[in-house]
């Protein structure tokens, strides 16, 4: 049995707002249809819709006219394929016009707020839970970064590198969060482009900022390897002098002459570090030329003796006294002597022993010549004998005054302790030129 009209009418409604677009496939209006049947029915289908103003429609012998006016050419367009799939028709005619549109309408702007509201009520349930989830991963990341603080803290790491590596592995939580509610969201992609994203910002602030950079991972480097601590005395690129602090930016020195150095991390990072402090025991080399005529073995014996009997000279490793070189007019010893340089100030305890050596030396006729220098006389040179001159004969060892250069430590050299402790104090009081917590572990 056939549909009423108003069923029909409705259907064609419920089709129409599925589907703008898209007629339906076919209308039949009865089994044979005449041309009353299909005005009537397509006239009512149109006045259904509320699209079209005015529609009218002719029917001459299956041959549809449509008259009228709507709002958009997809109207228009679906009027046209609505009569060509009715029942009995043979040809369509579609003369419906297209309005301009209303400059003054704000329908369509009614329209997107309201499209706009409906989306935001039902995203407000994911919204929910991803605030849910952030909050947990947040929590759990703050979990996470007081128990990597408590086990750094045992491994007598500083404080600063502790909350580097708290907060790097609490973000590392927080962004596995984050990822779960853009993958929840069905918005993975979205998700691995902000991360990849975030690296490459990263890397290209890295190369903007290389050598703040630079300086920052060597800081966490040198905090982990701990090539010194703080008041050792090290050589860094030919800089001696204390460590005072170490910074994410530099490392600062007191110098042996009182003056705060800076170094850069990343230069501290990849020089040669030599640490006095770490074995106290330090090696000093002098040398000595005695004349030909000198025995060796006894210039040999004396220094050994003196060395022997000298209170900030090592016993072990034992001090040696070598021949080095056969030069031009002296034979030179080479002498190798160890110090403790946390206890006796090195330079002081090399003053001490050359003084003592000359001393002996001069005292038992060991001559100490001077290196041999050829000077040309161009007008010739008249030689007199010392009857002659009348001048006396040079002085003998015995005439010179060597009481004084025999004492093991004279007022100009002072007492030979160490003065580490003086120069620390110094910085201690000083005003610290590099800001910034110190990295540095404390010394044991």
């Amino acid at each position: 049995m056939p549909l009423s009209v108003h069923a029909q009418v409705q259907n064609q409604t419920e089709t129409i707002e599925q589907d703008e677009t898209t007629a339906p496939e076919r209308v039949d209006v009865e089994p044979v249809a005449n041309d009353a049947q299909i005005r009537e029915r397509l006239v009512r289908i149109l006045t259904a819709t509320e699209w079209f103003e005015d529609p009218q429609v002719e029917v001459n012998d299956g041959v549809v006219f449509l008259n009228g006016s709507t709002k958009t050419n997809d109207h228009k367009r679906w009027a046209g394929d609505l009569a060509r799939n009715t029942q009995d028709v043979t040809a369509v005619v579609n003369r419906i016009e297209i309005l301009d549109p209303d400059i003054w309408n704000y329908q369509p702007a009614f329209t997107g707020l309201q499209e706009l509201w409906r989306n935001i009520m039902s995203a407000i349930p994911f919204l929910i839970f991803g605030i849910v989830v952030l909050v947990i991963f947040w929590g759990i990341s703050v979990l996470v970064a007081k128990g990597a603080r408590s086990y750094l803290a045992k491994r007598l790491i500083n404080d600063l590198l502790q909350d580097i590596a708290a907060r790097g592995i609490a973000f590392v939580v927080f962004l596995l969060g984050i990822y779960i509610v853009f993958h929840v969201a069905d918005l993975t992609n979205v998700a691995l482009t902000i991360l990849g994203g975030t690296g490459l910002l990263g890397i290209v602030l890295g190369i903007a900022f290389r050598d703040i950079t630079e300086n920052f991972l060597a800081s966490i480097f040198l905090s982990v390897q701990n090539p010194f601590h703080a008041g050792d005395h090290v050589d860094i690129n030919g800089n001696s002098g204390f460590v005072q602090r170490l910074t994410i930016r530099a490392t600062l020195l007191m110098t042996l002459d009182g003056n705060h150095l800076q170094i850069p991390n990343s230069t501290v990072y990849k020089s040669s570090i030599l640490n006095y402090t770490s074995n106290p025991n330090q090696r000093i080399s002098f040398v000595i030329g005695i004349g030909y005529d000198a025995s060796v073995t006894s210039a040999q014996d004396l220094a050994s003796k003196i060395f022997e009997e000298h209170p900030a000279i090592l016993r072990e490793p034992e001090p040696l006294v070598l021949v080095d070189k056969l030069a031009s007019s002296t034979i030179n010893l080479m002498f190798y002597i160890w110090v403790d340089g946390s206890k006796h100030n090195v330079l002081k305890v090399k003053s001490s022993a050359l003084r003592q050596i000359k001393t002996a030396y001069l005292a038992e006729g060991i001559s100490m010549p001077d290196d041999a220098r050829e000077r040309v006389f161009i007008d010739g040179l008249t030689l007199q004998s010392r009857k002659e001159t009348g001048a006396s004969d040079v002085e003998t060892p015995e005439s010179i005054p060597l009481a004084e250069d025999s004492k093991l430590v004279t007022k100009a050299e002072g007492q030979l302790e160490s003065n580490d402790e003086e120069i620390l104090e110094q910085a201690r009081t000083s005003r610290s030129p590099e800001e910034g917590d110190d990295l540095l572990k404390p010394k044991k």
